[in-house]
């Protein structure tokens, strides 16, 4: 009905959240699970998401403010925060809120060495670059920054020893096979720790051993971290269903260009259905002709330009869409990775760039 059009929202399935979070637990094997909440959870809602996983072991933020959130929130579970901190003054307020920092560079073990006495100790989770260069301490740098870790009185308990693999997603890349060996080699020359390896690509693949916990991000979502597969071949089931309604629906003819600089023009008489969503709302704008979009269980073909508000699908010359019917952008039955093709990115950067003022609805 037409009076029921609106922009773009996106239909949250909770189930499904907590069906992909038993598909992780199984083949977690009884390991903990550190859930990745990080990028507004991974652009489902930070606050609800955390919510909604009540029972997961602990959660994982890139920024000090996403675990500020949660605490405000009311959420009282371990969080993680997997960048650490990033000045000495952030100190105090980490273990006055019982946030875990993760600690990558020397820097950050000098800063903690020097705060003043806290009010109440932190647990520290230690991290190794053992490929990826990115974040992490040098293999040659741990074994005395674990000791110096122990001996401080502002850290509570052995520090959760933690590496991350710079190419789990391609699982026959040799590169995973030298990290998973040095990480095991400088666990040896530890005390005896809880360590972390595994993010969802690992996981999906029983590429690494599991170890105390793992680190499942994408997963949660029910969506795959592999080039040439979807959710579902996981027995996952995709959370996020982003829609808009359809808010025109008009005849072209032959010959006649639609939206900015006439970039496409209708090859024959046709219909066309400008649905309300575009890159305001994170739809990416360089997603090219031919980009899917679903409607009423038919896939039809993005044309023209993406707009800031809008975008235009070619509904062809026998016209079954209607003024008020609703698209799905990506979901269930339309899946993330499959978009994520066709606009030549990758799922996460769909998810994460899906703006605010896109309604979320929880079901």
């Amino acid at each position: 009905m037409a009076d029921l059009m609106r922009p773009a929202w996106a239909a949250i399935d909770l189930a499904a959240l907590q069906h992909n979070v038993k598909v992780i637990r199984k083949l977690a094997g009884g390991k903990r699970i550190l859930a990745i909440l990080k990028a507004n959870a991974y652009g489902h809602g930070l606050q609800r998401i955390a919510q909604a996983l009540s029972e997961i072991d602990a959660i994982g933020v890139a920024r000090v403010d996403e675990a500020l959130q949660l605490r405000n929130a009311g959420v009282t579970r371990p969080i993680v925060l997997l960048e650490g901190f990033f000045d000495a003054s952030q100190i105090p307020v980490l273990a006055a809120s019982n946030i875990q920092p993760v600690i990558h560079n020397l820097r950050q073990m000098k800063e903690l060495s020097q705060v003043d006495q806290l009010g109440d100790t932190l647990k520290v989770w230690l991290k190794i670059d053992t490929g990826m260069h990115r974040l992490g301490l040098e293999p040659d740098q741990v074994v005395s920054a674990y000791q110096q870790l122990l001996d401080l009185p502002q850290v509570s308990d052995h520090p959760v020893v933690i590496s991350h693999l710079a190419c789990a997603d391609e699982p026959e890349h040799p590169q995973n096979q030298r990290q998973i060996e040095l990480f095991a080699t400088i666990l040896q020359q530890l005390p005896p720790s809880s360590t972390s390896l595994v993010n969802s690509a690992a996981l999906l693949a029983q590429l690494a051993p599991k170890y105390d916990w793992v680190r499942p991000g994408l997963a949660l979502y029910g969506v795959s971290p592999f080039a040439t597969k979807i959710g579902a071949d996981h027995d996952l089931k995709a959370v996020m269903n982003l829609r808009a309604s359809i808010i025109s629906v008009r005849q072209i003819k032959a010959g006649e260009a639609v939206g900015y600089g006439g970039h496409w023009v209708a090859s024959e008489d046709t219909h066309i259905g400008i649905v309300a969503i575009g890159y305001g709302d994170g739809y990416p704008r360089h997603a090219p002709e031919g980009t899917p979009i679903l409607i009423n269980g038919d896939i039809y073909p993005l044309v023209g330009r993406v707009a800031m508000d809008m975008v235009t699908v070619n509904l062809g010359r026998r016209l079954t869409v209607k003024l008020g019917d609703t698209a799905e952008l990506w979901g269930a039955k339309l899946p993330v990775e499959r978009v994520a093709e066709a606009v030549g990115t990758i799922p996460y950067e769909l998810l994460c760039n899906v703006a605010r003022r896109v309604q979320l609805e929880y079901q």
